[in-house]
């Protein structure tokens, strides 16, 4: 299906973490077509406080090795936001079980491969072999509010990228070393990194691209009421 015919609802339905990717670069038109869907994306009082900064390649490269070096070395990681997720329990904490273990049975991991698991974990440095990576963040002052429009965007971002037929794969770890980021492109310590997302054309021949999640019964999440 191609990006004129598919709709939201396909978009949807088939978008998917993708975690290896072709060594093909988009196109810089398909490019700019993806990232101008994007910017239609809805903010509280239209401010728009998305940041965003897309590296591909000598840039790409560059970041991925500055990354992979860090991680191998042990460097402590210093994220412009501390994780505040809480602690997953009861259904959730299942939910993330199940993710795991789907995504590790398809790579060919077992629980105890400690080897196995580190060198997946090194994947996310490495970009999946994705051509692209872009990372997104906002002004350091901003807050909760301000993160849940940059989150609108970033989910508006990658149904575009589904749309025009480009997998993408996003990650909490592409937060972990933002003065990198800063640094490479001339940005101020004000400029906070959010999330990163590595993104291209799909390697169906890589075993993690195999990996298929449901979601839970609409009744699970949803409820619907009409009258007291």
């Amino acid at each position: 299906m191609s990006a004129e015919t598919q709709s939201l609802a396909d978009a949807l339905r088939s978008r998917r973490s993708v975690r290896g990717f072709l060594d093909k670069p988009v196109p810089e038109e398909t490019l700019k077509a993806i990232f101008e869907l994007a910017q239609l994306a809805p903010s509280n009082c239209n401010i728009q406080p998305w940041k965003v900064f897309v590296a591909s390649g000598e840039v790409r490269d560059e970041l991925r090795r500055r990354m992979v070096e860090k991680v191998t070395a042990g460097v402590p990681m210093e994220p412009d936001f501390e994780p505040n997720a809480g602690k997953f329990s009861g259904v959730y904490r299942q939910r993330q079980v199940d993710c795991a273990v789907e995504l590790y049975n398809n790579m060919g991991i077992a629980r105890d491969d400690k080897p196995g698991r580190m060198r997946a974990q090194l994947r996310n440095f490495e970009l999946f072999d994705a051509p692209h990576v872009v990372f997104i963040g906002m002004e350091r002052e901003f807050g909760p509010t301000v993160a849940l429009d940059v989150g609108m965007y970033i989910q508006s971002l990658m149904l575009a990228m589904t749309a025009h037929g480009v997998g993408s794969c996003a990650q909490g770890s592409m937060r972990y070393f933002p003065n990198d980021v800063r640094e490479i492109f001339g940005e101020p310590a004000s400029t906070a990194i959010l999330v990163g997302i590595s993104f291209g054309y799909e390697d169906p021949d890589v075993a993690a691209n195999r990996t298929r999640v449901g979601r839970a019964p609409l009744a699970d999440s949803v409820a619907f009421k009409a009258a007291l």
